[in-house]
Parts: structure tokens; C-alpha cells; sequence
């Protein structure tokens, strides 16, 4: 797979420089096991913070419902 795809997809997907850079550290040992140790934790970190929005929204819906009852 060619490098410059995988740095722009690494990028698209929220890495930093820093995961970026352990990335290709192991890529460049073939040392796939600690690769996918990385993305895995991206991805965990990546739905943590969905998740959270997710509550985020879930109470502005809850305001959001109360204020029009109170307003009817």
C-alpha cells in the first residue's frame, strides 16, 4: 500500500503526527500486532468522544422537548 495513501487516510481519520509517526515506525518493521494496537486505540478514543456527544445532544433534545411542552 502506498505511503502517501495511508499518511492521508491516517490524517482523514484524526491522527495526530504523533500516532502518525508510531504508525509508521511499525510499518516500517512489518510489525502489524502494535499497528493495530494503535488504530484499535484511535478508534476506542474516536467513539468515546461520539459517545459523549451523542449525551450531549441526547439532553439538548431532552431541554429542547420540555421547553416546547411548557410552551403549548
Amino acid at each position: 500500500m502506498n505511503k502517501n495513501i495511508i499518511f492521508e487516510n491516517l490524517e482523514d481519520a484524526g491522527c495526530n503526527a504523533l500516532i502518525i509517526e508510531e504508525f509508521f515506525k511499525f510499518y516500517d518493521t512489518n510489525n502489524y500486532k502494535e499497528i493495530l494496537k494503535i488504530l484499535n486505540n484511535h478508534k476506542k478514543e474516536l467513539l468515546n468522544n461520539l459517545h459523549e456527544a451523542q449525551k450531549q445532544i441526547d439532553c439538548l433534545d431532552f431541554l429542547i422537548f420540555s421547553l416546547k411542552q411548557k410552551n403549548t
